[in-house]
């Protein structure tokens, strides 16, 4: 029988990342997704990213009595002080949503809005040189077998890169298309889907969280 895991995010691109990592095709694992199964979309009022993963795992599970994973992951800038950090989606103040706009165009415009001020400030520092814009992707997942499960699994999973002055590429989300990963000589926004996944900071967090399952819960993804 396969085994049933919530996928706590309501962040269509991140879910979408997250089930290619997760094998949804696999006959071993069901992943369902929050909105299917009634859950609101949480807060994240915590100041690390390991709490508001954390807090959202506990919510899908309490709500849904099945086991979660969730995600909270964000850019670290060194010049910034780790900012945007935990406010990364949402970094130039969160946008209400125009009338008739659906949730993936929102987030489009948000994304823009986010990465014009991350750009500013950049720009104001004024600092010569690559190591101003240094920076990392930081992703945390959590997964619990049940609200009250005491000993939740975690996995955290980075990705180092610098900030471009302007956006590059039309793919992935965020802040992909200002992130330039030097060994690729591409941000991530020109990788592609695949390539991305098997770099990424939330790739990494995935495959240490799949070895976790395995040894923890006795879970097999039939691989």
């Amino acid at each position: 029988m396969a085994h049933r895991l919530v996928l706590a995010s309501h962040n269509a691109a991140k879910r979408r990342e997250l089930q290619s990592l997760f094998d949804a095709g696999s006959r071993h694992l069901e992943l369902l997704s929050p909105e299917g199964l009634g859950l609101s979309e949480p807060e994240e009022p915590f100041n690390t990213f390991i709490e508001n993963a954390l807090h959202k795992a506990r919510q899908a599970c309490a709500v849904s009595g099945l086991p979660s994973l969730a995600d909270d992951s964000g850019l670290a800038v060194v010049a910034l002080g780790g900012a945007p950090g935990v406010h990364s989606s949402s970094y130039a103040g969160a946008l209400a949503a125009q009338v008739g706009e659906a949730r993936e165009a929102l987030r489009r415009r948000q994304d823009a809005a986010n990465t014009a001020r991350l750009l500013q400030e950049l720009s104001d520092l004024a600092q010569g040189g690559t190591a101003g814009r240094k920076a990392r992707f930081v992703c945390t997942l959590v997964a619990l077998r049940n609200a009250q499960d005491p000993e939740p699994l975690v996995a955290q999973g980075r990705w180092d890169g610098e900030i471009l002055h302007a956006p590059r590429g039309q793919g992935g989300f965020g802040y992909d298309p200002v992130m330039w990963i030097e060994p690729a000589q591409a941000t991530v926004a020109e990788l592609g889907h695949d390539a991305k996944n098997s770099l990424s900071h939330r790739a990494r967090a995935a495959a240490l969280m799949r070895e976790q399952m395995r040894q923890v819960w006795g879970w097999s993804f039939g691989d």
